[in-house]
């Protein structure tokens, strides 16, 4: 029973064109690590080629639960001052399934050393897939049920700012432009906006920490996360400075979610992550949800700004 209810959300969210059910963006807990997933202008990170990736299991031990992959790739150029990206998230829901690849451009308008703004522009397509055959309904006759497969493509684009300092981070994005103001939600994720305001310091001597507050958009509906993360590290007495160990972090949803981050330095460009999600609304599936991440920096000197920037410690998060 269990099984084929999922299965009946999956469809109802999938195939219904009415504003209610239209699809939300794809959830990943770690995108307090990598903001790319829905700002574009974030993968203007300077002195390094970056990779990203992650998976996300919900509900376990639910058949037919949300599975999640995401892989990134992204780095700056500073003689063009720009970024270049690519990357690949897809999900499995039941008897649907969705895939959105995307390249990514952004345009950095400032290596001042005190401050620095950029935009980003991502392009793909959205490619929705449901396959009827394996649905499991009560009633066999039921006309709101397609029983064949379906296939949509659909082009896709995300927008993005974001304006950084030393210890501030201004973020603001819109995900799948194509579908703002569009009536018909059939196969589409909605239209997303994005604002997000982080603080961070990483001037104590045995840890780095970031607060984080985002605002999330869609229709008629808007959820508040708020995080708060360490980073712990200790002193080598070296010139780069001290070596980051671990980190933790907290996340509360007002949707009625919290979540635990964990993340462990394997090397200095090297860091492996782990969430879990749990949530407390009356009559939502108490399974727990599990992400794993990885995270790796390749050192590109096409990429650092630190000689512009006469500074050894180069802020940017």
């Amino acid at each position: 029973m269990r099984q084929r209810l999922l299965y009946l959300l999956a469809i109802i969210s999938t195939m219904s064109n009415q504003t209610l059910f239209a699809q939300a963006d794809i959830s990943m807990a770690t995108h307090w690590y990598n903001r790319a997933n829905y700002n574009p202008a974030s993968i203007a990170r300077t002195e390094y080629l970056y990779l990203f990736s992650n998976i996300r299991q919900q509900w376990l031990g639910v058949d037919g639960a949300p599975k999640v992959f995401n892989v990134q790739a992204s780095e700056y150029i500073h003689n063009m001052r720009s970024a270049f990206g690519l990357s690949l998230v897809g999900e499995k829901i039941g008897v649907t399934q969705a895939t959105n690849p995307m390249v990514t451009y952004a345009y950095r308008l400032s290596n001042n050393r005190d401050w620095s703004m950029s935009m980003g522009l991502s392009a793909g397509v959205f490619v929705r897939f449901v396959d009827g055959t394996l649905f499991e309904a009560e009633t066999l006759s039921d006309p709101a049920v397609l029983y064949d497969k379906q296939e949509t493509i659909r082009p896709d684009a995300n927008l993005g700012f974001e304006y950084q300092s030393s210890h501030f981070v201004f973020s603001i994005s819109s995900t799948h432009l194509l579908s703002l103001n569009n009536p018909d939600k059939l196969f589409l994720n909605t239209n997303h906006r994005y604002l997000d305001v982080i603080y961070k310091n990483e001037n104590p001597v045995l840890f780095n920490y970031h607060a984080g507050l985002q605002v999330v958009n869609r229709n008629n509906l808007t959820v508040l996360e708020g995080n708060v993360s360490f980073r712990f590290k200790r002193p080598t007495g070296l010139v780069k400075g001290p070596r980051e160990i671990f980190d933790i972090g907290l996340t509360y949803r007002s949707s009625h979610q919290m979540t635990v981050l964990l993340g462990v330095n394997i090397s200095s460009n090297l860091r492996v992550g782990y969430a879990y999600d749990t949530s407390y609304s009356t009559g939502y599936n108490q399974n727990g949800t599990h992400e794993m991440m990885l995270e790796l920096r390749i050192p590109s000197k096409a990429s650092s700004t630190r000689c512009q920037c006469q500074n050894l410690d180069y802020w940017y998060y």
